[in-house]
């Protein structure tokens, strides 16, 4: 079955970096595009960033332009955002998604904090 596995959130202080990371599992991963959602506490699940199933497109949310970049390794089933210069209005649960014949798949979510 679909599963998706991210990891490498934490509690980061403002300007410092995170490396997000989601292994994906249960079907063909080069095929598809992904992306990434976070849903901060009382606030709507929102996109962050997406890249196409070859990686050669990227789409990327207007408050992360230039910190956040989102990559991807076929080779090892896995997809990246990288977040530099983070501010504490980043503070979200961090969310890996795909969408596959009609259906949506979520990872668990990887909380990220940022605080001083």
């Amino acid at each position: 079955q679909v599963q998706l596995v991210e990891s490498g959130g934490g509690l980061v202080q403002p300007g410092g970096s995170l490396r997000l990371s989601c292994v994906a599992s249960g079907f063909t991963f080069s095929s598809y595009g992904f992306n990434w959602y976070r849903q901060a506490p009382g606030k709507e699940r929102g996109l962050v960033a997406g890249i196409s199933s070859t990686g050669g497109s990227t789409t990327y949310a207007d408050s992360i332009k230039g910190r956040f970049t989102i990559s991807r390794d076929n080779a090892k089933n896995t997809i990246y955002l990288q977040m530099n210069s983070l501010k504490p209005e980043d503070t979200a649960v961090y969310y890996c998604h795909v969408r596959r014949m009609g259906l949506n798949y979520w990872g668990q979510g990887t909380q990220v904090t940022v605080s001083s």
